[in-house]
């Protein structure tokens, strides 16, 4: 018989950073947990297969810790086609790409999710993509006959989220509906992590229970501004001044710029709050997103 009580699943920054280690696969949701993502940075993982997309990706693949990535998108933005250190990466024959689009992405993680080997997926039929990603394979539908790509599961040990709110047992809302890949990430993992603007009360929660977005997530972390440079639905703007700053150092490809901005805004500050302050307040502040 149950005892009825509850675990508390809040849990510190750096006890949450601990959990991850080098060789883990690791998805990344929309918007990014980047305070997160700065300690896996500050850590020196390795050899990490990391589902993510945009910049995110190409600062991880920048810092030397992914060997695998799985993405729909490598695009750098603000008129970068290809996030240049993703690219540069992959010509080298640095990282290896596990080639695929959103539907492939979120059949083999829906797959994952519902503990099947795999699932059956239209799009790439026809084109060079079980020839680019071997690992998909064409199959014949065995009640239409029609000819599918068998996806196979992609398994997480950990996603990482972020959220608006969350009470300490783990029940995530987020604001106005959750991020693009978000669930299919959640329910496909071993362990979420979810970092949230703001801890809210049990009561908040089940006074509008329908906008729990996820339940009992592993762990939850306290993260004010903890998707800065991105944005927070309902709290802030994206930084697209220091997104912009990132690119122009990532293009450089000098030696220079990119140890020089991965130090300043991911290495040196030990914490969340160490990287608040360096960032400063007033330019958090002119963020509002109303």
């Amino acid at each position: 018989m149950s005892s009825g009580v509850r675990t508390e699943r809040l849990c510190d920054e750096i006890d949450a950073a601990a959990t991850l280690a080098d060789g883990m696969t690791i998805a990344i949701g929309e918007p990014a947990p980047m305070a997160m993502v700065r300690h896996i940075i500050r850590r020196n993982l390795r050899n990490l297969t990391v589902i993510a997309s945009g910049l995110t990706l190409d600062l991880l693949v920048a810092a030397g810790c992914v060997k695998k990535a799985i993405s729909y998108y490598a695009g750098g933005g603000f008129g970068v086609p290809v996030a240049p250190a993703f690219r540069r990466a992959v010509e080298r024959g640095e990282v290896t790409v596990w080639e695929c689009e959103e539907g492939i992405l979120t059949s083999g993680l829906e797959a994952a999710g519902k503990g099947l080997p795999f699932l059956p997926w239209r799009g790439g039929v026809g084109t060079s993509l079980p020839e680019l990603n071997t690992d998909l394979k064409i199959i014949e539908d065995p009640i239409r006959g029609e000819t599918l790509l068998a996806v196979p599961a992609i398994k997480p040990d950990v996603t990482l989220l972020h959220a608006a709110t969350a009470d300490v047992y783990g029940n995530v809302q987020h604001h106005g509906g959750p991020g693009w890949l978000d669930l299919f990430l959640a329910r496909a993992a071993e362990r979420t992590i979810v970092q949230v603007e703001k801890i809210i009360s049990n009561e908040q929660v089940r006074a509008n229970a329908w906008a729990t977005t996820i339940g009992r997530a592993d762990a939850v972390l306290r993260m004010p501004w903890g998707a800065h440079p991105y944005y927070s639905r309902g709290y802030y703007l994206q930084d697209s001044a220091l997104l912009k700053d990132y690119v122009s150092a990532a293009e450089r490809d000098d030696g220079a710029g990119l140890p020089a901005f991965l130090g300043h805004y991911c290495r040196e500050p030990a914490t969340h709050a160490d990287y608040l302050e360096r960032i400063g307040i007033k330019r958090l502040l002119s963020l509002h997103e109303y």
